[in-house]
């Protein structure tokens, strides 16, 4: 079977682009519904890389869907369906473009605070912690190492920022911005979606070390999960038989990207660098081994 030439960017002139995300296109579709075609850029630091990453945006729709049907009994979710001929006509047109990429989705009131979930210190709650101890209000034992396991999983929400880093906030400012009843729904179904799909990913040689889910208000009122669900993109995911705590850990998802951007001289802001062909191709390798690891079958 032949592989589909990698999708940075997609441009149709009878389908209306609703916006433009680091790696999404979305398109309004009608009143209730959007596609989301999942590209294959990748950014990093908060920049969009001029390098595609081969199936990444394969791999981010297929592991949604299986995610979305996996722990849909904890909570709704916005996908319609991810199949090509299911969708309208005008999606249909585009078909060679856009199958295995695109989800149909049903419009939300989207909630302006991202629900992350952290297992494991690592990454900005690593920083956070060495300088005050606590990350995002949650005051942690001392004597952690970097990637340790937390004694339980905890709920730090971030602000969703158009331009430059998401912010870290504590549950009272997430309550201030959305109230307290939304707020306390929210993390409570953030942490059963984490610790279902993190026993399950242990089963299956993988450690979901941190993810971020993202929500919204579908017409009748209710919460419903939307966005990605436990990709690459939004999570960290660790080969459980390397796991060795006190430093950072070998991953399927694009920390292998950062890393390697590390080693450059770049001051992190736009334009960045390409990546050599070895580094775009060992990437595709890591997202298509998780797929394969969690769903247990190729893509």
């Amino acid at each position: 079977m032949s592989v589909a030439a990698p999708v940075l960017e997609t441009s149709f002139n009878d389908l209306k682009l609703a916006r433009r995300g680091k790696v999404r296109d979305v398109y309004s579709i009608d009143d209730d519904h959007l596609l989301i075609i999942a590209t294959d850029r990748i950014s990093a630091f908060d920049c969009v890389l001029p390098t595609p990453i081969a199936r990444k945006g394969e791999v981010l729709t297929a592991l949604s869907r299986f995610w979305f049907e996996r722990l849909k009994h904890i909570v709704p979710h916005h996908l319609v369906t991810t199949e090509i001929d299911e969708m309208p006509e005008t999606v249909r047109r585009h078909k060679e473009s856009l199958r295995g990429r695109s989800m149909l989705v049903r419009r939300t009131d989207v909630f302006p605070v991202e629900c992350v979930v952290r297992g494991y210190l690592v990454g900005s709650g690593w920083k956070d912690y060495r300088r005050t101890g606590e990350v995002c209000g949650h005051r942690l034992p001392e004597g952690l190492r970097e990637s340790d396991k937390l004694p339980e999983a905890i709920f730090t929400p971030a602000t969703k920022e158009e331009e430059g880093h998401d912010e870290n906030i504590s549950e009272a400012r997430m309550s201030e911005i959305l109230g307290e009843e939304v707020t306390t729904n929210l993390r409570d179904i953030s942490l059963r979606l984490y610790k279902e799909a993190s026993d399950y990913a242990r089963t299956r040689g993988i450690i979901i070390a941190d993810t971020k889910f993202e929500f919204g208000r579908d017409k009748a009122g209710n919460i419903i999960l939307i966005d990605e669900a436990l990709t690459p993109d939004s999570s960290r995911f660790w080969p459980a038989d390397q796991y060795e705590p006190g430093k950072s850990q070998p991953s399927f998802d694009k920390q292998f990207v950062r890393d390697y951007l590390e080693t450059l001289d770049w001051d992190k802001t736009p334009p960045a660098p390409p990546l050599p062909p070895e580094i775009a191709e060992a990437t595709t390798e890591r997202y298509l081994e998780a797929y394969r690891l969690l769903a247990g079958k190729e893509l």
